[in-house]
This record gives C-alpha cells, sequence and structure tokens, in this order.
C-alpha cells in the first residue's frame, strides 16, 4: 500500500478471466446475442464514459450534480452520522464529494469492477477526507458481495449509495433482487441512496444515447476491444455500429452493436456468426416514473422515505429505509 492513505484497504473480488470468457461466449450464443454492460469498464471505457458524462446532450450527469449540490446536506442530516457509507459503482465520484463533505460517515466502501478508476477515485477522496476510513473493493456489484468486517467497524448503521441511475442497467426483475439483496444485508437499521433516471420525452432519450460527437459510440464499440485484449477475441470494431433506441412499450434505451456485414468472430477457440444487420445487445437503461421506482423499492423490502429530483424533472434521488 506504499503512497496510499494509512485510513485506505483494498480488497480485490474481482472475477476471473475464465468467469468473464465463460460469461461472454453464454451472451453471445443467445439468440439475441449479447455482452453485459459491466464489460464497458476497462480504462479507456472509463475515460470515454466521463467525457459522454460531460456531452450537452447526457442530462443525468449535469441533473443530478445539480439535486446533490442542492440536497446533499438534507440527505446527510437522513442517513444520521457515525454511518457506514457503501458506494456500488463508484465512478469518478464528484457527486460522492459533495455527499461525504456533507456527511463526514464513519466509513466508507467504494465498490467497482475498474480497479484504476477505483483506486484513483479512493485515494483522492482519503486525501480530502482524512478522518474517514476507506476500504476499497474491486468486485463485480452486479453479484452478490460480502463486505469485510473491518468495512462496517464501530458504523451506526449501513447505507447503500447507488448514484447515477445505474440500477436502471438492471432489468425490473433483477433490479427488484439486487435492492432485495442489499435490504437483506444492510439490516432493519439500514437505507439507501439511489438516483434513478425518470421517464421523459422520447427525443431527448434517443438524444442522450446517440450525442452528434460520437463519444457514446465509441464508448459502446470499446467493448469489443476489450474483449479482445481479455480473451484473445479477433472481433473488427470496424465492421459494427452503434445503434441506441428508446423502446416506449418496455421503458427502456436499447444499446446494440450492429453487424455491417456477414462475419465471424472466434472468442476463445469459439466461433460466432453474425449475419448482416445482426446486433448484440450490449446494455439497457430503463427509465422509471418516481411511482414505478418507489413501488419496485417496496417490492424489495424497502420504504420509500424521500425523493429529490431536479427543476426539470428530469432525474431523481431517493431515500428509501429499509423494513
Amino acid at each position: 500500500m506504499t503512497g496510499r492513505p494509512e485510513k485506505v484497504s483494498f480488497h480485490d473480488f474481482s472475477p476471473r478471466t475464465a468467469d468473464m470468457l465463460a460469461e461472454v461466449c453464454a451472451g453471445l450464443s443467445l439468440p439475441q446475442k449479447q455482452i453485459a454492460p459491466k464489460y464497458f469498464y476497462d480504462a479507456r471505457g472509463c475515460a470515454l464514459f466521463e467525457a459522454i458524462c460531460r456531452l450537452d446532450e447526457y442530462y443525468p450527469t449535469r441533473t443530478e450534480l445539480a439535486i446533490m449540490r442542492a440536497r446533499a446536506p438534507d440527505m446527510a442530516r437522513l442517513l444520521g452520522p457515525g454511518c457506514a457509507l457503501i458506494e456500488v459503482g463508484c465512478g469518478n465520484s464528484e457527486k460522492t464529494r459533495l455527499l461525504l463533505a456533507a456527511l463526514e460517515p464513519r466509513s466508507f466502501v467504494p465498490i467497482d469492477i475498474a480497479r484504476e478508476q477505483l483506486m484513483a477515485s479512493c485515494d483522492a477522496l482519503a486525501a480530502m477526507f482524512p478522518r474517514v476510513s476507506f476500504v476499497a473493493l474491486r468486485a463485480d456489484f452486479t453479484q452478490p458481495v460480502a463486505l469485510p468486517r473491518t468495512a462496517l467497524d464501530g458504523s451506526r448503521r449501513s447505507i447503500l449509495y447507488f448514484p447515477g441511475s445505474t440500477i436502471g442497467n438492471f432489468t425490473t426483475d433483477e433490479a427488484r433482487a439486487f435492492l432485495a439483496r442489499w435490504a437483506s444485508q444492510l439490516g432493519r437499521n439500514g437505507g439507501a441512496l439511489i438516483g434513478v433516471d425518470l421517464k421523459k420525452d422520447r427525443a431527448v432519450l434517443n438524444a442522450a444515447y446517440n450525442d452528434a460527437r460520437g463519444v457514446t459510440a465509441q464508448f459502446n464499440l470499446n467493448v469489443l476491444s476489450h474483449v479482445n485484449r481479455e480473451l484473445g477475441a479477433d472481433f473488427d470494431p470496424a465492421a459494427f455500429r452503434h445503434r441506441a433506441f428508446y423502446d416506449s412499450a418496455r421503458g427502456r434505451i436499447e444499446m446494440h452493436l450492429e453487424s455491417l456485414k456477414a462475419q465471424r468472430a472466434s472468442v476463445g477457440g469459439r466461433v460466432f456468426e453474425f449475419a448482416p444487420g445482426e446486433t448484440i445487445h450490449t446494455e439497457n437503461s430503463y427509465k422509471y416514473s418516481i411511482r414505478e421506482f418507489q413501488d419496485l423499492a417496496r417490492d424489495a423490502g424497502f420504504e420509500p422515505q424521500r425523493c429529490w429530483t431536479d427543476d426539470g424533472v428530469l432525474f431523481s434521488v431517493h431515500y428509501l429505509a429499509v423494513r
């Protein structure tokens, strides 16, 4: 841990390469081929996503930041002093800094699959908040995560922080199961603070995932480069194009990579064939009404307590208490 603040500890629970290979091959074997969105986030993918967050068309980041700037003190009063704050999908932690400054929890437990970004973010935050104990976990948070005992030592209660509307990457059944796991893990005194993107005009949604500069397209295509590097695959990213659209019936944005020609790709010794126009489904981003998300949270064992939105009611942050 040389060069790292003394109050930072790091635990690596990242999936094995064999697990990634099995999951990618299973997804590509489905009638609708797919690659899980967690594989977007190699170092280049993280950098591209940060660039997406600064785009004019991409409203979620700036609207959630506006909510946090205005409401972080209110949120901190509800969460209470001396808590353990557990953030999944920590990203660059710009929103987290606002919450930590208002809350000053006993411990902060960031969980993310992207090692470099996780450690850079954690080290920067630890330098800013020297009285907070930091326990960083590299892990796939879409699966159950066992927290080290030291992560919660001395805390009055445990709080899940899940910003960025990443909850929307799950199907509704997956989101319900994810929340139910955390409700059980947080315990009866626990709570959750979750960012949720709201339903809105189709044109606004489609523009957010099809920016004029093509940054989201680069981000989507980069998943193939990541799979090539990690698994020795031979995808030709130039032979695919980015597609994203809002499906109003399902209430979600879908992102795909569309094959531009008949082609094949080898992954771990297995060959996958693509017809012209065939797609790999890479991401969903579900949008909710406030009531829809609160009903989902109740089904998972939480009781909604507060909801904050931006002035344009584009985005929401929900405080939920474990029942």
